[in-house]
């Protein structure tokens, strides 16, 4: 990792730097892949599956008799985890529902807000290294208590044409309506365009590589919403001489194992606890199954020493992480002083997986500093706030001169004329 030693602010834009790529040839395939799949729909998916994927597929509908297989494929154990953890995440986005507004503006004017369920959502799931069947959760639980009329899942298939049955199982027990076997770029534009077999929603949701964040990002352009702007999974970590540097190790391994192209970074007031973290990550990266893929992110990573708590924290929302985690005796100050993060996670107990699987907190959060404009997916992901008016006559006599002079002096005299015809009707009365 690289080393900093109280860097001055004007150097942290180049020290905070994500490693992304060059995104022109990406484009170019996703338009491509884009342009194929509206005009040809079912042939066009199925091509690029071939491609992509290496596999041919008569149907890419997952039927009820595969999902139901899932469920002998996996053990007792994974099936209990996954139940806790559906529980606890059930819980803390149903708490987060609000009940419908409703205020009197002025005499006569009532106004009121509601919500309702977007109707048609498409969750994106990847499904190569590391089959994430935790998103569904992220995704299908709100969704469903949202009350989403339709819940259409995409994950890629395998060289067999299988999907795992850990996300087979996840989809079937969270109320997912439709899945199907489509990955990548060919898979956000089924759902962005619809095909013959898939249907076309209104917003998408999911994780996904590079490919999958400029397809996403494309779909915009087609009246498709999306969760927010993604990129390459990160977290940062503030760490004293109170913390545990086994466990900071192991957070920082814990998000370089995603890819390649994540970033870690520590940041801590203890140069002793900076050292101490660099032999841990040296032995826990020697028994790791995805040693190679946690080596070459850390290798981007930084170790950042500053002995000043309000320069770290500047730093730290100049960054705006996907996670931050801080292990530190001072914990409000930071606490009370973060303001751009995705999810925060609080003492040397509370490791950032813990939010990725089973706390109830999203996992489904902003990267590449976009925690600076954005929230993580939560219950409102999935809704959309209506408001409603009702003017009684009173209130039209009220409120109407307002309008009139308003409209006038902005050159929108049928703006005016709407409220003028009713007021002139009510002198009459």
């Amino acid at each position: 990792m690289n080393k900093f030693d109280n860097p001055r602010p004007e150097e942290w834009p180049e020290i905070l730097k994500r490693p992304t790529q060059t995104l022109e040839d990406i484009k170019e395939t996703v338009n491509q892949v884009f342009t194929e799949v509206k005009a040809k729909g079912n042939k066009a998916v199925s091509k690029y599956t071939e491609l992509f994927d290496g596999i041919s597929l008569d149907n890419i509908r997952v039927s009820k008799t595969e999902v139901n297989a899932a469920e002998e494929k996996i053990s007792d154990e994974l099936k209990q985890a996954i139940h806790l953890a559906k529980i606890n995440i059930e819980k803390f986005h149903a708490a987060q529902k609000t009940e419908k507004i409703e205020v009197e503006t002025s005499s006569g004017v009532n106004c009121w807000q509601e919500k309702r369920a977007i109707q048609k959502v498409g969750l994106y799931i990847p499904g190569g290294s590391a089959p994430l069947f935790s998103t569904i959760l992220m995704l299908a639980v709100p969704a469903n208590i949202a009350g989403c009329d339709e819940i259409v899942l995409c994950t890629p298939p395998d060289v067999k044409g299988n999907v795992h049955p850990a996300i087979l199982y996840t989809a079937g027990l969270c109320g997912v309506t439709k899945i199907f076997k489509i990955g990548g770029i060919q898979a956000i534009a089924a759902l962005t365009f619809g095909t013959e077999n898939v249907p076309k929603v209104y917003k998408i949701f999911g994780p996904g590589n590079q490919f999958v964040t400029v397809a996403k990002q494309l779909a915009t352009g087609h009246n498709v919403a999306i969760d927010m702007p993604a990129g390459p999974s990160e977290l940062l970590v503030y760490a004293d001489d109170s913390a545990n540097a086994a466990f900071v190790a192991s957070d920082l391994l814990s998000q370089a194992e995603h890819g390649v192209d994540s970033q870690v970074i520590l940041v801590s007031n203890s140069k002793e606890l900076i050292a101490s973290v660099e032999a841990e990550l040296e032995n826990q990266l020697k028994v790791l199954p995805r040693k190679s893929i946690a080596e070459k992110a850390i290798a981007h990573s930084r170790l950042i020493f500053i002995d000043n708590q309000e320069d770290a924290l500047k730093l730290i929302n100049e960054y705006g992480p996907e996670h931050f985690i801080i292990c530190a005796e001072n914990e409000d100050f930071y606490t009370s002083g973060i303001q751009n993060a995705g999810s925060v996670f609080i003492g040397n107990y509370t490791p950032e997986s813990a939010g990725d699987y089973a706390s109830g907190t999203n996992h489904t959060l902003p990267t590449n500093g976009y925690a600076k404009q954005y929230s993580g997916v939560n219950l409102d992901s999935f809704m959309k706030s209506m408001t409603f008016q009702k003017i009684s006559e009173n209130g039209i006599r009220e409120i109407g001169p307002a309008i009139e002079f308003m409209a006038e002096a902005e050159g929108l005299h049928a703006h005016k004329n709407a409220v003028s015809l009713r007021l002139k009707e009510l002198k009459t009365k």
